[in-house]
C-alpha cells in the first residue's frame, strides 16, 4: 500500500487523475482544487461540467476552509453518522470552480476507509471522488466491472482493494439549506 500511496499522490500533485478504491465504490479522482484536472474527468466520464461532482476528505476540522458558513446541524452529522454520507454544502469556496455546482454548493463526504484516509493525509487537500463509469452507466461495485475506457483514460490505477469484493454501495446523500433545514436526496 505504501508504494501505491507515494505514486497516487504523486499524480495528484502533477494534476494528474487516478483511479482508486474508496469507503464507498471505486472513483475517479484528482486534485479539487485543479480545474484542468477537475475538467478532463469530466471529459473521461463524458459528463456535463454542469452535474456537480463530490469531494472526498478526511478531516471534518478542515470543512470550513471550502464551505462558508457551515450549518450546526453539520458537525452533528458527521459526528454521529456511522455510514457514508454525503452532504451538500451551501457556498463552497477554495475548490475549482468547475467543481462547484450553478448554486455555489458542493457535496462533501468524510471517510474512515484505510487508503483514502492516509491518501488525504499525504496529499493534504480535498480530492474529487466520482463513480467510475461513464456518466449514465451503472457505477463498478468492484474494480473488475471497471471498463476498459475507463482503465485506459487515468493516469494511475491504484492496485489496493484490486481483488476486494466485498458488497459496496453509494453513500446516503442529503443537502443542507437554509434554517437548518434538510433535505435527504439518496438514502
Amino acid at each position: 500500500m505504501h508504494d501505491d500511496l507515494k505514486k497516487a499522490v504523486e499524480i495528484l500533485k502533477n494534476g494528474g487523475i487516478i483511479l482508486y478504491p474508496t469507503d464507498t465504490i471505486w472513483g475517479i479522482g484528482c486534485d479539487a482544487t485543479n480545474p484542468e484536472a477537475v475538467k478532463r474527468i469530466y471529459e473521461i466520464k463524458k459528463r456535463e461540467d454542469s452535474k456537480s461532482m463530490l469531494v472526498l476528505m478526511e478531516n471534518p476540522a478542515l470543512l470550513e476552509r471550502y464551505v462558508d458558513d457551515v450549518p450546526e446541524v453539520a458537525w452533528d452529522l458527521v459526528e454521529i453518522t456511522t455510514t457514508p454520507l454525503t452532504v451538500i454544502y451551501q457556498n463552497a469556496k477554495n475548490l475549482a470552480k468547475n467543481l462547484i455546482a450553478n448554486d455555489g454548493s458542493i457535496g462533501i463526504r468524510f471517510t474512515k476507509e484505510k487508503f483514502t484516509t492516509q491518501l488525504l493525509q499525504r496529499f493534504r487537500r480535498p480530492l474529487v471522488s466520482t463513480s467510475a463509469n461513464i456518466s449514465g452507466e451503472k457505477s463498478a461495485a468492484f474494480f473488475d466491472e471497471i471498463s476498459d475506457e475507463i482503465k485506459s483514460s487515468v493516469d494511475y490505477i491504484v492496485k489496493f482493494r484490486q481483488d476486494d469484493t466485498t458488497p459496496a454501495q453509494p453513500s446516503s446523500i442529503i443537502k443542507l439549506g437554509s434554517g437548518g433545514k434538510i433535505d435527504i436526496l439518496r438514502k
